[in-house]
């Protein structure tokens, strides 16, 4: 017996205590990184200051998608400890999510007239589709690094939870450079874009953890 008890703890290593806070810290000054770049790299929109400030749909997309991006992001987080589970955290997204379309299908309806290909703009919508995906490979890289680090009990959860994080918060740096103001064409073309983002963090992120 001693024998084996012996091989079954032979290769283990001393696991470095966990600083949550300092991965959110990181993880923060990381997402704020990539926007001042995002801004430096003269991404914003050319009526942003003008007209963009004053739509109510602008600031709709930026307050969800951030609202989103924490609450994915405390979710990650704080279920690397292998005590907590990630499920009650996905369900707060969940909510902020459905609150999401609704205030979406009840704001600004002077679209309403256009023809509905006209407003999805697939050129536009696919674009959208590429820069979020690429947008969130920084923040969904950090967060699968403390993922590796940490000690998920619940891997595929807290991948999901982390790619849910990265692709909102992808969404909201490409909000101050996307032209779109249309509810549907946010609803339709940035849910599509999160939605990608997130499962290739669910499908990705599982694999880096080690238990």
């Amino acid at each position: 017996m001693d024998d084996f008890l012996g091989r079954l703890v032979s290769d283990l290593e001393p696991v470095r205590r966990r600083r949550p806070h300092v991965e959110a810290l990181v993880l923060a000054l990381l997402c704020l990184a990539e926007l001042a770049l995002w801004l430096a790299l003269n991404q914003a929109r050319p009526n942003l200051m003008g007209v963009a400030l004053t739509t109510p749909t602008f600031w709709w997309k930026l307050a969800s998608s951030g609202l989103i991006a924490g609450l994915g992001a405390a979710t990650a987080i704080n279920s690397l400890d292998p005590a907590v589970s990630p499920r009650r955290g996905l369900i707060w997204i969940a909510i902020a999510f459905v609150a999401y379309l609704i205030v979406g299908a009840f704001t600004d309806g002077r679209f309403d007239r256009i023809d509905i290909l006209q407003r999805l703009d697939w050129r536009d919508g696919v674009e959208c589709l590429e820069k979020v995906v690429l947008l969130s490979a920084p923040a969904m890289t950090a967060l699968g690094v403390f993922m590796r680090n940490g000690a998920p009990a619940h891997r595929e959860e807290t991948a999901l939870a982390a790619g849910i994080a990265a692709a909102a918060w992808a969404a909201f740096v490409f909000s101050f450079g996307c032209p779109h103001d249309d509810p549907l064409y946010i609803g339709v073309w940035y849910t599509l874009a999160c939605a990608l983002s997130a499962s290739i963090a669910r499908v990705l992120l599982p694999w880096f953890a080690r238990w």
